[in-house]
C-alpha cells in the first residue's frame, strides 16, 4: 500500500494582502488567510453561510510571487499540507496554530470569457 500522504488543496477568497517578510539575502515567507463558505439550510429553511478561514504560509519564490500576484479579495486555489505548531508568547502562554505550508498557489481567472 502506498503510504498515506498529508496533502490539502482549497479554493476560496483572501481576506487580506499577503504579509511578506525577508530572512537574509535569500530567505521569505508571505502570510494570507483563505476563507472558504459552505451553504445550508436550517430547519426553518433559511439559507446559512458558514464561513471557514484558513492560514496559510509559503517560503522563497513562491513567496515573491504571491507578494506580487494576490490582493485582498482574490481567489485561490492553495495546495500544500497541514502542519500544526506551538509556541510560548511574551506572557508565557502556550499558543497552538495551525496552518497549511503551501507548494502550490493558482489564482483563479475571475474575468468572463468572450465566446
Amino acid at each position: 500500500m502506498n503510504a498515506m500522504k498529508n496533502q490539502v488543496q482549497l479554493i476560496g477568497k483572501l481576506g487580506k494582502d499577503p504579509i511578506v517578510r525577508t530572512f537574509g539575502n535569500d530567505k521569505k515567507v508571505a502570510n494570507f488567510s483563505v476563507a472558504t463558505s459552505d451553504y445550508y439550510y436550517d430547519a426553518d429553511g433559511n439559507k446559512q453561510t458558514d464561513t471557514q478561514w484558513h492560514n496559510v504560509v509559503v517560503w522563497n519564490k513562491l513567496a515573491t510571487i504571491c507578494e506580487d500576484k494576490l490582493a485582498k479579495g482574490k481567489e485561490v486555489i492553495v495546495t500544500g499540507k497541514l502542519t500544526y505548531r506551538n509556541y510560548d508568547d511574551k506572557d508565557g502562554n502556550k499558543k497552538y496554530v495551525t496552518e497549511i505550508v503551501a507548494n502550490e498557489v493558482l489564482l483563479m481567472d475571475t474575468k468572463k470569457q468572450s465566446a
